[in-house]
């Protein structure tokens, strides 16, 4: 017999079991993002200590220019790395959040095709016209998210290799630029 109301409960916890899992993410890439920006902080200070002693001990202008050289080799390597490493946790997470959406998804258009068969079972005599439309409906509605899925990940999978072409262009440049000034 079809109950309405054990499916909705289970439907609910489904969702937050969803949503527990969803914020385990948020709160494990938060920390992640925390991390980096005292790493981040601890190695600024501790660069600028030491480019403060480098320049106190400059003795000519020569060294000076020298030195000022490699400060903006040393900040400009120390800024790739950054953009690099907060991009690696924002892709971990997209690609976290991403594979949780899918099983979520997934998890969904099971209960609801069993939801639909449970109805269609408990249907009264005469419609089976109308379940057959609602099924067709579902099928089609779920066909077209997948699709929608596939294409959303193709861009997405797009995006990232051409960050990560941009940000290996920029490392292998970024030295070239500074030696010819």
């Amino acid at each position: 017999m079809y109950n309405a109301t054990e499916q909705f409960a289970e439907f609910n916890k489904a969702n937050v079991a969803q949503a527990s899992k969803i914020a385990a993410i948020a709160m494990g890439n938060a920390e992640k993002l925390m991390k980096l920006g005292m790493n981040t902080a601890r190695n600024a200070l501790e660069q600028s200590i030491e480019n403060a002693q480098a320049v106190a001990s400059v003795k000519d202008v020569q060294e000076l220019f020298a030195l000022r050289a490699k400060l903006a080799e040393t900040g400009v390597q120390s800024a790739l790395a950054y953009s690099k490493n907060l991009y690696e946790i924002a892709s971990e997470a997209q690609a976290e959040l991403t594979a949780a959406s899918e099983e979520s998804w997934s998890s969904y258009t099971r209960g609801v095709a069993k939801w639909v068969d449970s109805a269609a079972q408990a249907a009264p005599a005469g419609s089976d016209v109308a379940v057959n439309a609602f099924k067709s409906t579902v099928a089609a509605t779920t066909a077209a998210f997948d699709q929608f899925q596939k294409a959303t990940k193709q861009v997405v999978n797009l995006a990232d290799a051409s960050v990560r072409a941009a940000a290996t262009s920029a490392a292998k440049a970024a030295p070239k630029g500074r030696r010819a000034a």
